[in-house]
């Protein structure tokens, strides 16, 4: 079986027609089957009432469909969002807006070439049940998004198989935190598996944590293959070209990194690099795209921009 996950953006109505609903939270998840191809998609509920959510449904997914039912504030913020970002998007019409009036939108971003769709389930539906998650070689990367206890297992922790092979009863360590987890059992969409590999989405039990020390962000992986910092180096800088606000110096924003979601304040920042403190560790690769939020802003987007993260001797 192979597995894909898709950030369904715009249009809160959509995901559910697409999928079985599964876990809820600040984001929900809908599961889709089809010959042996595992879909997820995942729609950022909470949003726009909060931005962390949009950043973390990017983070998980390997493509977006970005829903235009209306030239709303939300969808402008997410085009802000997604033009910071590389993900494959697919921009989906919906009824009420024409072409060429999502083109004028569109025009000087990096979404002017984006693939357009009409809004229709079925053809949308079929879309995604042709794409695939991108192979990515090198030691396992597992990133969490949720988890609980379960009677007579312990904790069980969901997330997606990023990069290599994720294996039954091999030992990880539990990054930022300093743990070294046990992987006691893998499910894929309820089957037993000795093993799962990239873009698939995993339940695991696990061995030396509990529950409620598993945080949406942490990332399974080999010790000493990932970094953890609480400042991080980050060059170069690409601002939103949206912003109106005023963050500088000494600024307190928000740090997105990952499925990360953490609060951070501006050291310093200029074209070719910006520095942040974060107020806990946060765990990253270099080359890493971080995203700086000012939740403050009065009005338009609360994107401030975006840093690739550097290693720290860099």
């Amino acid at each position: 079986m192979s597995g894909l996950t898709v950030a369904l953006l715009g249009a809160p109505d959509v995901a559910k027609e697409l999928g079985k609903k599964g876990t809820a939270s600040d984001i929900t998840l809908f599961n889709l089957v089809h010959d042996e191809h595992a879909i997820t998609v995942v729609e950022p509920t909470q949003f726009p009432e909060k931005l962390p959510p949009l950043l973390t449904a990017m983070a998980m997914a390997d493509r977006a469909l970005l829903v235009v039912a209306e030239l709303s504030r939300p969808v402008a913020e997410t085009i802000a969002a997604l033009e910071l970002s590389e993900l494959p998007t697919t921009v989906v019409l919906g009824p009420a807006v024409g072409e060429n009036e999502v083109a004028r939108v569109l025009r000087t971003g990096r979404l002017a070439d984006a693939p357009r769709v009409p809004l229709d389930l079925p053809h949308l539906r079929a879309l995604i049940e042709g794409w695939s998650a991108p192979v990515a070689e090198g030691p396992v990367r597992a990133p969490l998004d949720h988890a609980f206890p379960v009677k007579g297992v312990g904790a069980v922790a969901l997330g997606v198989v990023r990069r290599g092979t994720l294996r039954a009863h091999e030992k990880l360590r539990l990054f930022p935190t300093p743990k070294v987890v046990e992987v006691r059992s893998i499910q894929v969409h309820d089957i037993d598996r000795k093993e799962a590999v990239g873009g698939e989405r995993v339940g695991v039990a696990l061995k030396g944590v509990e529950a409620d020390e598993i945080e949406r962000g942490q990332i399974l992986a080999p010790d000493g293959s990932l970094a953890v910092a609480t400042s991080l180096p980050q060059g170069p800088f690409l601002k939103c070209r949206y912003y109106r606000g005023d963050a500088g110096p000494g600024a307190q924003l928000h740090l997105s990194i990952g499925l990360q979601s953490v609060p951070a304040t501006l050291d310093e920042v200029a074209a070719d690099g910006a520095r942040v403190t974060a107020d806990r560790p946060v765990v990253y690769e270099p080359g890493e795209f971080a995203y700086l939020l000012d939740l403050s802003v009065p009005a338009g987007p609360r994107l401030f921009g975006r840093a690739v993260t550097r290693s720290a001797s860099a």
